[in-house]
């Protein structure tokens, strides 16, 4: 992880290479959880949702990845350290992306 902070500044750009995964809202994907809704309460959009681990990236974060800007608005159970879950409205979509390695930036 890189981590570039301005000077006087205490927030850093934070530039990681992530296990970038794929999930929908199914019930194979989020079990209990396959409202549609998402661990802040918004409801889940593509291109928009991701789900992290708090402690790496925390809820309401805006990251980048590819150049697309996502937000941290989901956790999961598999979700944790250096890997995101990108979320997709279709199961098959989800399947497509399988397992990618991204580079991630985001403030923190």
């Amino acid at each position: 992880e890189i981590c570039a902070c301005l000077v006087g500044s205490e927030m850093c750009i934070r530039d990681s290479t992530m296990t970038v995964t794929a999930y929908c809202p199914c019930e194979k994907c989020c079990g209990a959880y396959s409202n549609g809704y998402t661990a802040t309460g918004a409801k889940a959009t593509q291109g928009v949702t991701i789900a992290t681990d708090p402690d790496v990236i925390p809820l309401g974060t805006e990251v980048e990845i590819d150049g697309h800007i996502y937000i941290a608005q989901d956790v999961g159970g598999a979700v944790s350290g250096n890997r995101i879950d990108l979320y997709f409205d279709s199961h098959d979509d989800a399947l497509q992306w399988g397992v990618q390695e991204k580079t991630a930036r985001w403030n923190g």
